[in-house]
């Protein structure tokens, strides 16, 4: 039982990065200004199959954004840096024992995309 858990995270992770390879960045860097919630909503599609469609959560694979207190208690900048980085399955912080990989597998992403993506984030997570 244990071992079927691990086979479909394993494979939740491999589809997460398919899909996110061919998806590509704004060749934009941070401009410094506020984020788009509207464009970083399109760049947000990437995060679905671990973050879900509204940011709550995919059992196994990401935590919710929607709910999260950590989320909500970091700056725009901090989690802009936490997002580039990833974050490792045996990291303190993390609750799902999976690892998100720097800006979500995506490696194409640009700091503006991110940016964006965090404005998003904090429509769903106010």
């Amino acid at each position: 039982m244990k071992e079927n858990g691990r086979v479909k995270r394993i494979i939740g992770m491999i589809l997460v990065l398919m899909l996110t390879a061919a998806c590509g960045g704004s060749d934009e860097g941070s401009d410094g200004g506020p984020g788009d919630p509207a464009t970083g909503r399109a760049v947000y599609n990437s995060c679905l199959p671990c973050h879900g469609l509204s940011g709550e959560g995919v059992e196994g694979l990401g935590t919710s954004l929607a709910t999260s207190q950590r989320v909500r208690d970091m700056s725009d900048a901090d989690l802009v840096a936490y997002i580039e980085m990833g974050s490792a399955a045996d990291a303190p912080d993390n609750v799902t024992g999976m690892p998100m990989p720097a800006k979500g597998g995506n490696m194409r992403l640009k700091k503006r995309d991110l940016v964006d993506v965090v404005a998003y984030l904090r429509t769903l997570n106010p």
